[in-house]
């Protein structure tokens, strides 16, 4: 069963293939996807710094300035963490200090209001309850006490992602001018500043993306699969179709062989007794084959057995059927053939197998082939194809008695 294990072979291959290529697209698809997701949480760590450095460089301007004073209107209120705070002109205009603190939390309003992002300035040892640290920031301010110099995640609140960064401030001298009381030294870590943004439409793009992705993976990853599985059906067909063909032809001659058309026969005889239908019968023989071989050897013998069938096969109607019955033997069967037209064929093969020298390049040409033939029709007293293959095979052994070369029939 070659041709099977072969099929199968080329089944598992084709299988191992695929599978192949699904991890492979499967692993692109999972690594560019977190590598995108890191690409964008790096991005978003820049944001924050850089968010974080501008307030801190606008904090220390603050500082430097010893804090700022601006107008005070009406519903403002005054920084109740500072000793006096407000001072008025001489064109008596009330001014009120914005300390770096409140600032920061002031820019932030605004910010937040404009829906770009929110500082949050907060500590453990806090001045103002106000900024009593979240979750988050306790954790983080834990970590800056140990060392550690920035923290970040991704959080969701009320439907929507947001990232959250946060990073410490160290004490310097400007800020003992309000927390001295609390005992900083400069350099100590106050607190830290939390800046927090919504990532939603960021984050809503990359799932696009990705679902862009993967959809088009699984296109081309079908596209493979549906490619070579049509591969795996035709060459299955191909090697089906080559083992059928194998099943049912000789493997010299080209022609069916003995299985095959004695499986043919039958249906023709089954076909000619339901339908009453004519049925005629030849059987050939190459006259002298054994001398053949024995003098020029098997090749030779070989080459004259397919230049026979194909003399043969050139003779007969295109559905007449034709096999190797054996050895040198030739079997056909002539469906709706009546005896004179049976006769007559078998007369114009001969004819045609004797016509010429074999050319052959590999052969002699002094070989000269002839046949002989036996033939007979469907009787109705015919049982079954052995009893027509049996007048046909004795009309055969007539014409060999005869000086053979010729046409008998009982």
């Amino acid at each position: 069963m070659p041709l099977a294990r072969e099929a199968k072979i080329y089944k598992t291959f084709m299988v191992s293939i695929s599978l192949m290529i699904i991890a492979v697209l499967s692993g692109i698809f999972f690594i560019t996807t977190a590598r995108t997701r890191q690409l964008i949480d790096e991005e978003n760590v820049i944001r924050a710094r850089t968010l974080f450095n501008s307030i801190i460089l606008t904090r220390k301007w603050n500082a430097n300035h010893d804090g700022v004073y601006v107008e005070k209107k009406k519903g403002d209120k005054s920084n109740p963490y500072l000793t006096s705070p407000d001072i008025k002109t001489t064109d008596g205009k009330v001014y009120t200090k914005k300390n770096p603190a409140l600032m920061t939390r002031e820019i932030s309003e605004y910010a937040e209001k404009e829906g770009l992002f929110k500082f949050h300035l907060t500590s453990l040892n806090l001045l103002n309850p106000a900024n009593k640290p979240d979750d988050f920031e306790t954790r983080a301010l834990s970590l800056f006490e140990k060392g550690i110099n920035e923290t970040s995640h991704i959080e969701k609140k009320n439907g929507i992602t947001y990232f959250r960064y946060m990073a410490p401030l160290y004490i310097e001298k400007e800020c003992l001018q309000c927390h001295s009381a609390q005992g900083y030294k400069i350099g100590e870590v106050r607190g830290g500043i939390s800046i927090t943004f919504d990532i939603k439409n960021i984050r809503s793009k990359l799932e696009t993306y990705a679902s862009i992705f993967g959809l088009l993976s699984a296109s081309f990853l079908l596209g493979l699969i549906f490619f070579f599985t049509a591969r795996l059906i035709k060459k299955t067909s191909e090697i089906q179709q080559r083992f059928e063909y194998m099943a049912i032809t000789d493997g010299l001659t080209g022609i069916f062989n003995r299985r095959h058309i004695m499986t043919r026969f039958n249906e023709e005889f089954e076909r000619a007794q339901r339908l009453k239908k004519k049925l005629g019968c030849i059987m050939i023989d190459i006259d002298r084959f054994k001398s053949i071989n024995d003098e020029f050897g098997h090749l030779v013998g070989d080459e004259v057995l397919r230049e026979v069938s194909v003399r043969i096969k050139n003779s007969i109607r295109i559905y007449d059927v034709l096999g190797r019955y054996g050895g040198e033997e030739f079997l056909i069967v002539l469906p709706d053939t009546d005896f004179d037209n049976t006769r007559s064929l078998a007369e114009r093969i001969r004819e045609n197998v004797k016509a010429d020298m074999f050319l052959a390049a590999d052969m002699p040409l002094h070989i000269h082939i002839t046949i002989s033939l036996g033939i007979t029709r469907m009787t109705d007293g015919d049982r079954s194809i052995d009893d027509i293959i049996k007048r046909a095979d004795e009309g055969l052994y007539k014409a060999k008695n005869r000086g053979r070369d010729r046409v008998e029939w009982l």
